[in-house]
């Protein structure tokens, strides 16, 4: 593997180099990087991170502008209509999928924004209040499949990657859980915290240390494989076979950049990616550095919006 990687930005930094002898001076002004969420959150932290490192190596202030609104798809909106030049970048995660599959939206979220590269990605887990009489996830599903209707959820809202992770479980365990939409991931978890609902699965940051602290019980992650900060966790796969999902971010801009840029901006990630104190940074979030090429990462949005479209026409999902 670190062979391979050491291959990887041999190629990409010879395409980086390459890129910037036909740019020119590019950046010559300050660069927006839109989070189109809420200041404060993991989203916006790990943008603020890029965004020092950004501006350290290209000489230019990246300048994090905060666009919360309409569930993500108003800073993407604002992205797609943006000049391609280059001074406008989007901080995406895994919210664009699950937008994508259920708005109408006044972009193609397929071609409005080009993928630049990911930057991290980790898994989501299954946290209960302390009230629920399940220690294990086997427990919690038999929980609720003995009592309909009688386990309320948490999401960050209607279509968030917390929402829809639930309801692919919820579908593939045939169990009746009540969803109960807030404006954001710190609500939700203050309304579990208090045992206003049971349950609620979400990234680590916002629950671990609550587990950690005994006023949560963690039951699950959502990923593919076991999380080393929890390896005694199972993974919600063990009994839904084939479920996953995961949180991730990575950078975008808007269509008809032009691909210097994006190979510049994409090389310059993998480097900040190697860096230890970055690497450090992202595990105390529960996540794991996940470069990947622009044309990777346009595969995997393609591949989610699909997966959670099938799940929002499962489930009936309407957008508020």
């Amino acid at each position: 593997m670190n062979r391979r990687v050491a291959l990887l930005l041999v190629v990409l930094t010879a395409a980086a180099q390459l890129a910037h002898a036909q740019l020119g001076k590019w950046p010559e002004k300050p660069v927006r990087i839109i989070v189109p969420l809420a200041a404060g959150g993991s989203v916006d932290t790990v943008a603020r991170m890029i965004a020092t490192r950004f501006t350290d190596k290209f000489g230019q202030q990246f300048i994090v502008d905060n666009r919360p609104g309409a569930a993500t798809t108003l800073g993407v909106a604002i992205t797609a209509r943006a000049n391609p030049d280059g001074y406008t970048i989007i901080m995406m995660s895994s919210a664009y999928s699950g937008s994508a599959a259920l708005y109408k939206l006044p972009y193609d979220p397929l071609k409005a924004i080009a993928p630049v590269g990911l930057i991290a990605a980790g898994p989501m887990f299954l946290a209960v209040h302390p009230s629920v009489k399940a220690a294990t996830l086997k427990e919690f599903v038999d929980l609720a499949r003995a009592k309909p209707g009688s386990l309320n959820y948490g999401s960050g809202g209607i279509g968030s990657s917390t929402h829809l992770a639930t309801e692919l479980f919820r579908q593939m365990t045939s169990t009746d859980l009540v969803h109960v939409p807030y404006k954001g991931i710190g609500a939700a978890i203050a309304d579990l915290l208090g045992g206003q609902i049971q349950f609620y699965l979400a990234p680590g940051a916002g629950l671990l240390p609550h587990a950690s602290a005994g006023k949560l019980r963690l039951l699950a992650v959502s990923g593919e494989q076991r999380s080393p900060e929890a390896p005694d966790l199972p993974t919600m796969a063990e009994i839904a076979p084939g479920y996953a999902a995961t949180f991730w971010y990575g950078l975008g801009v808007p269509q008809h950049t032009p691909k210097p840029i994006i190979a510049l901006l994409n090389q310059e990630l993998a480097r900040i990616l190697q860096q230890p104190d970055v690497t450090k940074r992202l595990r105390s979030y529960d996540l794991e550095a996940a470069h990947s090429t622009p044309d990777a990462f346009s595969q995997r949005i393609a591949r989610e919006i699909a997966m959670w479209s099938k799940v929002v026409k499962a489930g009936n999902i309407k957008a508020e």
